[in-house]
């Protein structure tokens, strides 16, 4: 390990813990990877990909020593929960258009069957609520 990346290591320790004290120094005291690199004075992409571990060391504290969910993780957890109730919609409105395409092509059927059938007299009704269609005239 060269010294610079002893050096990066040994800052953001010391900026996790202030950080995790609420006693930040330069960043905004949030407690996301983001204010933890400001804080140590290091790249955000050196604490990503660099000191990953450092990272997955910082959001475990967070959860330990504070009892609060990472921010980032929060933020996927209503996402996640917005596309579950979008997906339940989604699924709801299929629903819904299925059965009327089913009630659609049933009354087409029967409008077509009526089309092509010979017409009763009037007077073979055996209800006097039912009125025939009229034949279309094509």
């Amino acid at each position: 390990m060269n010294p610079q990346h002893h050096d990066e290591r040994t800052r953001i320790r010391e900026a996790m813990n202030r950080l995790l004290a609420g006693q930040a120094t330069v960043s905004n005291g949030g407690l996301t990877a983001t204010a933890l690199a400001v804080e140590a004075g290091v790249h955000r992409m050196a604490l990503l990909k660099r000191h990953v571990d450092l990272k997955n060391e910082f959001y475990q504290r967070v959860r330990a020593e504070t009892q609060q969910v990472p921010e980032p993780e929060q933020r996927l957890r209503e996402t996640v929960a917005k596309l579950r109730k979008t997906l339940d919609n989604k699924e709801k409105e299929l629903k819904e258009l299925r059965q009327l395409v089913t009630n659609l092509t049933l009354a087409n059927a029967v409008l077509t069957h009526q089309q092509h059938a010979p017409q009763p007299s009037p007077g073979l009704l055996a209800a006097d609520n039912v009125i025939p269609f009229r034949p279309l005239d094509s």
